[in-house]
């Protein structure tokens, strides 16, 4: 029997239904009307096929449908620590993983709920869609380099007036240390999952955005709240973007109504200039960070999200790594300090060895 509190999603529709009413997270900012901006991503502003809502529908990970689910064991007695790690600069490894599909599906926000989402580009396992759960991700066939990465990744899809634009080839999706103490960070604990950002968010809440990192990128323009007007049409410009999730946990849930709350990103420890996690969320986890590249320049006047303008960007994660091979990446790569490839190897220091072998698998 679940012990999760059952007046919290009440709490949370409540809450929406007041933000709704007061105009609070809408598009209808003044930034919002740019005239920068493109016509057909103006026009997207109002596209209505996915909102940050509460989840009230029963799935195969939440049997009673009340938004959450709970880790088994949970992790408690844990405190964020705030020791001084010996010096680092990277602490993290790398997961290429490809295009598979796109789908009107969203496993997290709308689980078995078909077409319900807007569009969106998956990348890693290749069977994700609506009905999706731990069991059926877990071991499954996937585009990552490393085959034990049946992980799901998902953002929403980017279009040039009506055409799909996907990204080509593997996209670097970077595992990293978001707390100064890597060596604090633990593995994802199987079946986490979350969403980074909020496809309604508005421009100046996408820049705020505690994991922005360069904003939208094409040839010289960079820290873009909006996808450019135009860009460079050279066969070397690409249209990019980065961004990180957060990487502290509250040990308690695989994920809440919000899809957020049961994460956090790590705070600033007083009087220093480092990154801890807070005591409400102390389980260090991993810190994901998308790194995307779309095969488009040029003309960018008719380029959107299905999600709407270049702000509303946002992705979804749902770990499904077998576990040793996820906890040998993490121990050798972010634990390590090292800057690691797809396969654990860091090529500045060849004699810490690789992870992984020429087939991106245990040995």
């Amino acid at each position: 029997m679940r012990s999760s509190p059952k007046r919290l999603p009440a709490l949370l529709l409540g809450t929406a239904l007041i933000a709704s009413v007061l105009g609070i997270g809408t598009m209808a900012s003044a930034a919002d009307t740019d005239n920068s901006a493109p016509p057909s991503a103006v026009a997207a502003d109002t596209h209505s096929g996915h909102v940050m809502a509460v989840s009230t529908q029963a799935s195969g990970d939440d049997a009673d449908g009340d938004g959450y689910i709970p880790a088994v064991p949970q992790v408690t007695g844990v405190t964020p620590s705030t020791a001084t790690p010996p010096p680092a600069y990277h602490h993290e490894f790398q997961a290429g993983c490809a295009v598979t599909h796109t789908a009107p599906d969203d496993p997290i926000v709308y689980p078995g709920q078909f077409g319900k989402s807007h569009d969106h580009t998956f990348m890693g396992n290749t069977s994700t869609d609506a009905a999706s759960t731990t069991g059926s991700l877990h071991g499954g066939n996937t585009t990552c380099k490393a085959p034990a990465d049946a992980s799901a990744y998902w953002m929403p899809s980017l279009y040039k007036g009506d055409q799909k634009i996907l990204p080509v080839g593997p996209q670097v999706i970077y595992y990293k240390a978001g707390v100064t103490d890597y060596r604090s960070v633990r593995p994802f604990p199987k079946g986490l999952r979350f969403v980074v950002g909020n496809p309604m968010q508005n421009a100046q809440e996408f820049r705020a955005h505690k994991g922005f990192v360069e904003g939208w990128e094409c040839g010289d323009s960079f820290f873009n709240t909006d996808i450019p007007a135009s860009c460079p049409s050279r066969p070397d410009v690409q249209l990019n973007l980065r961004m990180q999730a957060p990487s502290c946990w509250d040990g308690k849930y695989l994920d809440t109504p919000d899809h957020q709350s049961h994460m956090a990103y790590p705070v600033v420890r007083p009087g220093t200039n480092d990154n801890m996690c807070p005591a409400s969320h102390p389980v260090a986890l991993p810190m994901i960070e998308f790194k995307m590249a779309w095969p488009v320049n040029g003309d960018m006047s008719q380029v959107r999200l299905a999600s709407g303008r270049g702000y509303s960007f946002h992705y979804d994660f749902f770990n499904a790594w077998e576990e040793r091979t996820l906890k040998a990446l993490v121990d050798h790569c972010i634990v390590g300090g090292l800057q690691c490839d797809t396969r654990g190897f860091d090529l500045y220091r060849p004699e810490r060895g690789t992870v992984l072998n020429a087939d991106h698998r245990l040995p």
